[in-house]
């Protein structure tokens, strides 16, 4: 068993992460995400619910997403989808940081003066009793500190934001994983449109009239941590997974052939248990490059 003794802090990517001491095989490899600063407790009973597993199955019963089922037991946080604002117009306190078992982020539970409470997306650099206003008009905040909720239109060019809307009124849709964030590199006033350097490295447009949070996603070091051991990741919910060349032809495209090759007994482009290509396949639906996409220029991925 892990034991708070039994692990020392080392220094990855600016961050602290948690080396245990090799007592252990399974915790030979195991590096995790230093999570002392977060709340201990229990989350709010009226923001949670109990979620069914799926185990990969969409609503009509047929696996959609391979290898998943088991798992720990989770309860599932209610974050505020919508971001309105407050209903007295006034900044919300941060009671707490918390963990999240559904996403890799953390959350920020804030209360109002009326003692309401929701759960949102966390941001890098906020802490416990920090002040964030969520929709209020950029007039009112002279230096908006992270974690500040405001429509794109308020914001500067070179500025980081998470949790963007795609529409307005719509609720963040896109960069809320762990450490993500878009970079504001262009305001088209008379379109009102807003241009954001994506995560992806594309450029998209957006309506300047949709809210996003400023600042970067919390958990910068989630992409460091090392499970250690399989049974790690079956407490994740994640089921074991086999190479398509370790099968035969009759399992795989990739199977067969004598001894170790490229996949189909020869040479065969990476495709899925069902000869979809998996590798450099187009699979954005509808027309490309769309009116809100921003074509990408010959040589980008050289110049990254």
């Amino acid at each position: 068993m892990e034991s708070i003794n039994t692990t020392t802090p080392i220094r990855l990517s600016g961050g602290n992460l948690l080396k245990p001491k090799p007592v252990t095989p399974g915790l030979r490899h195991h590096v995790k995400v230093n999570k002392s600063g977060l709340h201990r407790g229990s989350p709010a009973k009226n923001l949670t619910k109990g979620a069914n597993k799926r185990a990969g199955r969409n609503n009509q019963g047929r696996i959609t997403a391979r290898h998943r089922g088991g798992g720990h037991k989770r309860k599932y946080r209610l974050l505020d989808r919508k971001l309105r604002p407050s209903a007295n117009g006034t900044p919300e306190q941060v009671v707490s940081i918390e963990h999240d078992p559904y996403r890799s982020a953390w959350i920020a539970l804030l209360q109002n003066t009326e003692g309401q409470l929701r759960y949102v997306v966390s941001t890098q650099g906020l802490a416990v009793g920090d002040y964030v206003s969520i929709g209020l008009s950029n007039d009112t905040i002279t230096t908006p500190p992270v974690g500040t909720v405001l429509e794109l239109g308020h914001f500067s060019v070179g500025d980081q934001v998470h949790s963007i809307e795609l529409v307005p009124g719509g609720g963040p849709k896109i960069v809320r994983g762990a450490g993500c964030y878009g970079q504001v590199l262009h305001k088209i006033s008379s379109e009102g449109l807003v241009r954001i350097r994506l995560p992806s490295g594309e450029e998209r447009l957006f309506p300047d009239k949709a809210k996003a949070t400023l600042g970067q996603v919390s958990n910068l070091n989630h992409r460091h941590r090392r499970l250690g051991k399989a049974g790690r990741k079956r407490w994740l919910g994640r089921r074991p997974h086999v190479r398509g060349v370790a099968m035969n032809p009759v399992d795989h495209p990739h199977g067969g052939g004598e001894g170790k090759t490229s996949g189909g007994g020869g040479y065969r482009s990476s495709v899925s248990p069902w000869g979809v290509p998996t590798k450099g396949y187009v699979t954005r639906k509808g027309k490309w490059p769309s009116n809100v996409i921003v074509p990408r220029k010959r040589g980008w991925e050289r110049r990254r």
